[in-house]
């Protein structure tokens, strides 16, 4: 297997697997307030948040960003609770471009959360552009299929069982509040 595919592997099952649980926590919360018209706008989002955690991943790889392991712990939380809370109101079109600023800014904080797993898998590199990229890529085709497992089961749900999409945005977005809060409420914090 190349170093290319083995990070894009490692990028991959690092986001869908259950000890990440807070970044799938957040893409669902993001997805929540979607459905499946509202695929581009969506797809466009998710792309910010990656964009976003590749500049961090990067910048903290290269020893640029150094933050507080113990910071970044509570601000992925509250990132999911302000999503989540986003979710409870209408979004204007003019707020659009300002939402993808915020996504953005939330993936520099998730992007900070891989920082330290990506920095012992790269030690051993001479060049990490390459792995870097591969790992991002890997994240972003997990978050593709967590988008996908989302529009599978809302599609399901809305259609055959007909629950309105309301319903089951206010049902997720509470579902992922309360995950972080719960995560807020049992993570320490002494070092902040």
């Amino acid at each position: 297997m190349s170093t290319f595919h083995l990070y894009l592997k490692l990028g991959f099952e690092h986001i869908i697997n259950w000890h990440g649980y807070d970044h799938i926590v957040f893409v669902l919360a993001l997805c929540a307030a979607y459905q499946w018209a509202d695929l581009k706008r969506l797809l466009i989002l998710i792309t910010a948040f990656t964009l976003g955690h590749s500049v961090t991943l990067a910048l903290s790889t290269l020893q640029l960003v150094n933050i507080s392991s113990a910071l970044i712990e509570f601000l992925i939380p509250v990132t999911i609770l302000l999503t989540a809370l986003s979710n409870l109101r209408q979004i204007d079109r003019r707020q659009y471009y300002l939402l993808y600023v915020v996504v953005l800014f939330f993936g520099l904080i998730h992007g900070l959360g891989f920082s330290n797993y990506l920095k012992e898998l790269l030690g051993q590199e001479s060049n990490i552009v390459g792995p870097l990229l591969a790992f991002n890529l890997g994240l972003e085709f997990g978050q593709l299929l967590i988008l996908s497992v989302y529009f599978l089961l809302t599609g399901l749900i809305t259609k055959v069982i007909r629950y309105e999409h309301l319903k089951l945005k206010i049902f997720i977005s509470g579902a992922a509040a309360g995950i972080a809060v719960s995560i807020l409420l049992t993570h320490q914090y002494l070092s902040l």
